[in-house]
C-alpha cells in the first residue's frame, strides 16, 4: 500500500494558512505509508505534468491532527514519488496538535 489511508475531505479544522505562511514551515522527510490523503480522485494530466509545481510550492503540505498526518496538498507529487520507487517524501507539516496544546501556528515572533 502506498498511503496509510485514502479519504475524502479534511477532518481537521480550517487552519487559515496562506501560501506565504506555508513557506515558513520547514519541510521534513515523511514515509508515504504514514500519510492519509484528503482526496480520492487523481487527475492524470497533473500526475504526468513535469511542471506541475512551477508556480507553486515544491513541497507537499500536510496537517498533523490527532496523531494522524493528512496530506492536504501534493497528492500527485507523492504518487509520482511512489511510482519512482521512493517510499519517503519531503513534506511541510503543520502540527495542529501542537497548536491545540498552546504552540502558535505561525513562525516565531522576532
Amino acid at each position: 500500500m502506498i498511503f496509510k489511508a485514502v479519504r475524502e475531505g479534511r477532518p481537521y479544522p480550517d487552519h487559515g494558512l496562506s501560501a506565504r505562511d506555508w513557506a515558513n514551515v520547514a519541510p521534513r522527510t515523511v514515509r508515504l505509508d504514514d500519510l492519509t490523503t484528503t482526496k480520492r480522485q487523481l487527475e492524470l494530466d497533473h500526475l504526468l505534468d513535469e511542471d506541475s509545481t512551477y508556480y507553486g510550492d515544491l513541497f507537499p503540505h500536510a496537517v498533523l491532527w490527532h496523531g494522524e498526518t493528512y496530506l492536504e496538498d501534493g497528492l500527485h507529487r507523492a504518487l509520482r514519488a511512489a511510482l519512482q520507487g521512493r517510499n519517503t517524501l519531503h513534506v511541510r507539516i503543520l502540527d495542529l496538535d501542537a497548536f491545540r496544546a498552546g504552540t502558535p501556528l505561525g513562525p516565531p515572533s522576532p
